[in-house]
């Protein structure tokens, strides 16, 4: 079922709207302004390890009158596999009473046998896709716009403190309401 189907059976069924995307930040940080005395380059050091990372899998719930708005964070520092978006859904399970709509982007982690197999097991989850190439529907990439805003410019020098800037970027737009709104405001999904 396409998309448009998913958000009426999301208000017929007063259930809850499960949205779930991945994202993942390295060591080498975008670097935005900076600021040094005037004839002076500002230089700022980062390491080259491009393999260390952490990888996030996000979940926001939103509930039909849109008063509940929450977002549930996993980190892992590997390379995502379909045991995690099962913790995940797990994780989502417990905090979501009644129907939950699930939406998500055709990544090979959502498709797997195994995830598949797992929402077969939860009649509570019904399951629909974004289109192909559509991140701009997808409310999550913009909670993950925030924390990237809230990591670029800054420079970690090991995983511990990217882990700990990461943390802060999400606890920042999870304690927000306003934020968590303005990322379902701004994809193009239509909310009518």
């Amino acid at each position: 079922m396409g998309l448009a189907q998913g958000q009426k059976k999301w208000r017929d069924l007063k259930a809850t709207l499960l949205l779930i995307d991945e994202a993942g930040f390295s060591l080498v940080s975008p670097l935005k302004r900076s600021w040094s005395p005037r004839g002076q380059t500002p230089t700022s050091r980062t390491s080259l390890n491009h393999h260390q990372r952490i990888n996030l899998l996000g979940a926001l719930l939103v509930s039909p009158t849109f008063r509940k708005l929450r977002l549930s964070v996993r980190s892992f520092q590997c390379n995502l596999r379909s045991e995690h978006v099962i913790l995940l859904l797990k994780q989502v399970l417990r905090l979501a009473s009644g129907d939950i709509i699930l939406v998500w982007d055709n990544h090979k982690i959502h498709a797997s046998p195994q995830t598949q197999e797992f929402i077969e097991d939860h009649p509570r989850m019904h399951e629909y896709r974004f289109p192909i190439c559509a991140p701009e529907l997808n409310p999550v990439e913009f909670v993950w716009t925030q924390v990237s805003e809230h990591t670029a410019g800054f420079a970690p020098h090991n995983i511990q403190e990217l882990h700990s800037r990461v943390q802060a970027g999400v606890t920042r737009t999870r304690s927000s309401k306003d934020r968590l709104l303005a990322c379902l405001k701004t994809s193009d999904l239509s909310w009518k």
